[in-house]
């Protein structure tokens, strides 16, 4: 897990594309609003959480994400704190009362919105706000899987002598 430290080194002064990679998902996300939630559905006929995020850094940003929130949540990117969450970043929930065990994913948005593919029930891909008592109670963590982007691979510089 990388601290906030290592994160900002990460970031700084390097060709970095995450944010132009985020605006990507993004835009093609809120495409999506109101395409309906399929349980094991991973195509525009129907998403679940992880189904949902798994397709938009797929088609935007050329990832391959682990296929479950469970295997999700352990991909090796940078944890971040909820202070310092940036668009694109992975959030992720217990939402089956089973504290600490995460059953639901988002991708955050900005100004504390979420989009994700959420329920049958609460039609499918929608915008929520982390800030709702519900999403406040069951959020995780949340992680920089953008970092992992091929093509945000940092560049590697040579100190001259």
């Amino acid at each position: 897990m990388a601290t906030e430290k290592e994160l900002a080194d990460f970031a700084g002064g390097k060709s970095y594309k995450l944010p132009v990679l985020a605006d990507s998902i993004l835009e093609r996300g809120m495409s999506l609003i109101g395409t309906r939630y399929r349980f094991g559905g991973t195509s525009e006929a129907g998403f679940d959480c992880s189904g949902f995020i798994g397709y938009l850094f797929r088609e935007e940003a050329g990832m391959n994400l682990p296929r479950s929130t469970r295997e999700m949540i352990n991909v090796d990117a940078p944890l971040v704190s909820r202070s310092k969450l940036e668009p694109g970043d992975l959030l992720f929930f217990a939402t089956n009362g089973r504290r600490g065990r995460v059953s639901h994913a988002g991708i955050y948005l900005g100004d504390n919105q979420f989009i994700h593919s959420s329920s049958r029930r609460s039609g499918g891909v929608r915008i929520d706000s982390l800030g709702d008592s519900y999403w406040n109670k069951t959020f995780i963590e949340a992680k920089r899987a953008l970092a992992m982007a091929p093509t945000a691979a940092p560049t590697i510089v040579t100190a001259r002598q």
